[in-house]
């Protein structure tokens, strides 16, 4: 209930006892009218729920800085540098790309919108952006019996020990050359980046998670 719902019923009850004191209406009639509005004046917070987690994305948009700050970059300062982004393809590549643009315009590079007006195109593409993910369990898993004449009865899971963990990998290369004449610049190579998040249950009800994303660094316990 909200503070508007408690001053709703304030100010039916000021009124049920003008009325009362009246003489108009029985007490009983009273007390149903109370119950109905006060039913009428109850709200609801609807939580969402969307598709995609806040820790995979996380994880991804992690992986992704700790690839591209892995490389220096500081070689393009003064230059006028595109970005070509026409082979680079993978989850989060707006995320992604944004940050190459973003390493490159901390090294000093001038970025341009238009290759015409570059001196040096450098080309980006990912051979990874993506999670692996494994869960291990020391009990019994969920499982439906059949029982005659009833159907399936469901068993709810019985964990003495689980673990579920997920880890992200991001591989990301740049190539650059002169915008006039495509003479060979630099090459970065193979560009890591790593993050993970771990989440441990024993017996069911005391649990911690551990992981190296920095807003989520920390090891929480429940019990």
């Amino acid at each position: 209930m909200t503070n508007i719902l408690e001053v709703q019923i304030n100010r039916l009850i000021e009124n049920v006892t003008r009325v009362l004191r009246r003489g108009k209406i029985p007490l009983g009639a009273a007390v149903i009218a109370a119950a109905l509005l006060a039913g009428g004046g109850c709200t609801q917070t609807i939580l969402t729920a969307p598709q995609r987690s806040a820790t995979e994305q996380l994880l991804l948009s992690t992986a992704a800085d700790r690839a591209i700050t892995s490389t220096n970059l500081s070689r393009f300062s003064g230059k006028k540098v595109f970005v070509d982004v026409s082979n680079f393809d993978s989850y989060d590549s707006k995320y992604a790309i944004g940050t190459i643009r973003e390493a490159l315009n901390r090294a000093g590079a001038l970025l341009v919108r238009n290759e015409t007006n570059s001196d040096i195109i450098i080309e980006a593409r990912s051979g990874a952006l993506s999670i692996d993910a494994s869960s291990t369990l020391v009990g019994m898993p969920s499982a439906g019996v059949p029982v005659p004449l009833a159907g399936a009865v469901s068993i709810p899971e019985l964990a003495f020990y689980k673990s579920e963990k997920q880890f992200s990998f991001a591989k990301l290369s740049l190539l650059a050359y002169e915008t006039h004449g495509g003479k060979y610049v630099y090459a970065s190579g193979p560009m890591v980046g790593k993050a993970y998040n771990h989440h441990y249950s024993f017996i069911g009800f005391i649990t911690f998670s551990t992981s190296d994303i920095p807003v989520k660094q920390k090891v929480t316990i429940v019990k």
